[in-house]
């Protein structure tokens, strides 16, 4: 009978003795926060955590794109036309060339903030937003660029028939030049 009443005691006890941390935490503050609607204060404002692009103020250098060590920037430029009205850089930089795509693969990107140094017009930064997560591939790719696909097609092909023009038309010079150095050394 006495091993009986030791083991009610004992039980009681060890219950009591678990029952007093489960008390004990149990009028705590909660540490798990509801986090959609509750943010944690503690976390520090780090400055490299998405990129964002002020695409007003890109000249085009694509120093940003060769600064990548991921090849995740993606900038394709064509020369302004006299028709384009290129407003000036809020740096009051005037731009020569037009930014026809400025893409960024986020699924690539490592945030490493390597691309915000060499840029001059600073329209290329780190923010301290942290909540865009993305689940789909295709919206983890951003274009920047003010410009549809097929107008873009349409400046690249123009760019090229211009590029051949010139390079025709330079071509034409050389070869008058070269006619007439080779007739005046002829009358000589």
């Amino acid at each position: 009978m006495k091993q009986y009443w030791s083991n009610i005691f004992t039980s009681i006890y060890t219950m009591l003795v678990g029952m007093k941390v489960t008390f004990k935490h149990l009028f705590k503050k909660p540490v798990t926060l509801k986090y959609p609607y509750e943010k944690d204060p503690n976390i520090p404002a780090i400055s490299r955590m998405k990129l964002e692009v002020e695409y007003d103020d890109c000249i085009g250098c694509k120093q940003c794109e060769r600064a990548c060590p991921v090849q995740c920037i993606h900038i394709t430029t064509t020369k302004a036309l006299p028709e384009d009205d290129l407003a000036p850089t809020s740096k009051g930089t005037a731009r020569k060339l037009l930014t026809t795509s400025f893409v960024i693969d986020f699924s690539e990107c490592m945030y490493c903030n390597l691309c915000t140094y060499p840029c001059p017009e600073d329209c290329i930064h780190m923010t301290p937003n942290y909540e865009f997560g993305k689940y789909d591939k295709d919206l983890l790719i951003t274009d920047f660029s003010p410009l549809s696909s097929e107008e873009q097609q349409q400046r690249l092909k123009l760019a090229e028939d211009l590029a051949a023009a010139a390079a025709a038309a330079k071509a034409k010079a050389a070869a008058e030049k070269e006619l007439s150095s080779t007739a005046s050394g002829k009358e000589q």
